[in-house]
Formats: structure tokens, sequence, C-alpha cells
């Protein structure tokens, strides 16, 4: 069987951690999508494993809830050829009062390679790259980030659209608790898109309009003429009283229905990041759509993701041909 083909380059990343698209230039990024080019050929095999990550260890550790991360990111190690162990923090010594500085410590002290990690505080990621040696990648802390579902988002994009320097791109929905979105405004703008959000008012933080964005309070100024809809999820587990009146009334007005993707473009690209609270923040006709590339988010999650492994582990190192 062929090897596939990686491309050389002469960019490299800056950082040995993936902590935040807010700090990634251009050309990393574009490095990362290129390589995932690469190794979703990988995905499309009959026999998906190579050997390029043999005898490279990576811990998922995850203090949140996940399915579609914890688990492209254990397929994309195990593709890759890595020991991959998951860690559940219910279950550790997490539970018995140990702090994130001496979980770190412990995992770091087993010789492991890189620490996927997912916490509910801000900045959780960037204080364990400062703690422990292994190469730290930010599965989402807290409020902040999430940059490799920005990445992944990016890549669906240029799947679909084959650019997004000049593209409209709508974010709609919860924005005040998403770290999707702010990965997603700063790897969009860095790319050249015009980036348009809207959600409630009290679901919109100030600081959004500094960003260089713009700001709606009605979806449909948001969505009118989008080549792009990305529809964020109303999060319950992080919803304070009084952010809106009851989730009939957010799907009434803010739901992401028919009529008001009619408003976008003829052709215009419906996403989620998963999962969907069908009936609140999107219709269920519209999220099976043929607009809809939900499902392909899914699968360009694991490309992105092995890209990434690929490219921290192997220290930037070009190499010809993977498997």
């Amino acid at each position: 069987m062929g090897g596939t083909a990686v491309t050389k380059s002469q960019v490299t990343l800056r950082n040995k951690d993936i902590l935040a698209l807010q700090d990634m230039s251009v050309d990393e990024m574009q490095l990362i999508l290129d390589t995932a080019k690469q190794m979703k050929q990988i995905i499309d095999r009959d026999i998906k494993k190579v050997p390029t990550l043999r005898g490279k260890s990576v811990i998922n550790l995850f203090f949140e809830s996940s399915t579609r991360t914890r688990t492209s990111f254990e397929l994309a190690g195990k593709y890759l050829g890595a020991d991959v162990v998951n860690i559940t923090v219910s279950a550790s010594s997490v539970t018995k009062g140990e702090s994130l500085r001496d979980t770190l410590l412990t995992v770091e002290a087993m010789g492991v390679d890189a620490i996927i990690m997912r916490h509910e505080a801000e900045g959780s990621s960037q204080f364990a790259s400062s703690i422990v040696k292994p190469v730290i990648i930010n599965a989402g802390d807290g409020a902040h980030e999430h940059p490799t579902q920005g990445l992944l988002d990016m890549f669906t994009i240029l799947q679909y659209k084959g650019q997004i320097q000049g593209l409209k791109v709508a974010i709609v929905g919860d924005i005040l608790h998403s770290r999707v979105a702010r990965s997603n405004i700063w790897g969009l703008k860095k790319m050249g898109a015009e980036v348009h959000v809207a959600g409630p008012q009290t679901l919109l933080p100030r600081e959004m309009e500094c960003m260089g964005i713009r700001v709606h309070n009605r979806i449909e100024d948001a969505i009118d003429q989008a080549d792009v809809v990305n529809v964020l999820r109303i999060q319950k587990e992080r919803q304070q009283k009084g952010l809106f009146p009851s989730l009939r009334e957010y799907a009434r007005i803010f739901g992401v229905n028919a009529k008001r993707l009619a408003l976008a473009k003829e052709d215009a690209l419906l996403m989620h990041p998963g999962p969907m609270n069908r009936g609140l923040e999107i219709a269920p006709d519209v999220a099976y759509s043929g607009q809809s590339a939900i499902q392909e988010q899914v699968k360009n999650g694991l490309a992105v993701r092995m890209a990434i492994l690929f490219l921290v582990l192997m220290g930037g190192k070009n190499i010809e041909t993977i498997g």
C-alpha cells in the first residue's frame, strides 16, 4: 500500500503547544490545514493505522464531558500509531482532592509525550504548559478557546467553499459561553473572512466588537447574504437564570430554521460544533438538510487532530510519506 504524501514546507509551528488561535499565525494555521488534507486520506483507507507516531504516548485528560473531541483525539493518536490513554477524571485522584498541578506532574512522571486537556477554567491549558514539559493541546478551557474546533471549522469551510478570504461567516447563538466562537473569530479574521455574530443581548460579551467583527441583536441581520452560518449550542450547563425568558422563546426569536436560513446565500453552508439541541438553536429539518456539513465536521475534526499530533510530536520534521 502506497504512503500518503506530506507536502514539504519551510513553515513550522513556533511553539510546542497548541493553546489558542489568538496566538497562532496564518502560516501556522495553513500548515495544519494543509497537513489535515493528507491525514484525511488515511481516514478513507480500509486499513487506517500507520506507524508514524509509534513509540509516542498521548494522554487524554478531560475534566469536562466530551464525545467528539475526546474520541477524535483518541482515534487520531491510534491511527498514527501512538499509545493513547484516557483518564476519566470522575474515577481519578481528582475526586480525592488532588490539585490540577499534582495531576499534571503525576502524568508527566509517567513519561508521556503529549497531554490533551479539557478543563472548565479559562487559562488552564496555559497553566499546564508552564508546569510540565510534555506537549499541551488545549481541547477547551472554559469559555476561552477551543483551537482544534476552530481549525476543523475552517478546514470544512475550505472543503466546501475553496477559500475563506472574503466570505461572510455568521456565528449565531450563545456567544458569551462559547470557546468555539472565540477560536472561530480569531482564526477566521486572520484568514480574511468577514465575521458577524448574533444572539440575545445577554449572551453577547462586550469585548466582541473590539475583535473587529460585526455584532447584531437580530439573527436575521447576521445571516442575511451569509456564505456560512455556524450555529452554536445553547450551553444549558453554563447558563444562569434570566439570560433569556425561556427555551421556547429563544427558539422562536433566535433558532435557525428554514425561513431564517433562506436569508443566507442560496449555497450557504450550515455548521454546528455539536452536540445539537434540536428544536432549540437549530431546527431538525435544517440540521439534516443538503446545506448541512455537520457530520462532515466530525470527520474533519479527526483529520485536523491527526495533523496536529503529527506536527507537534514529530518536531516539525519534513517527512515525504506517512505509512
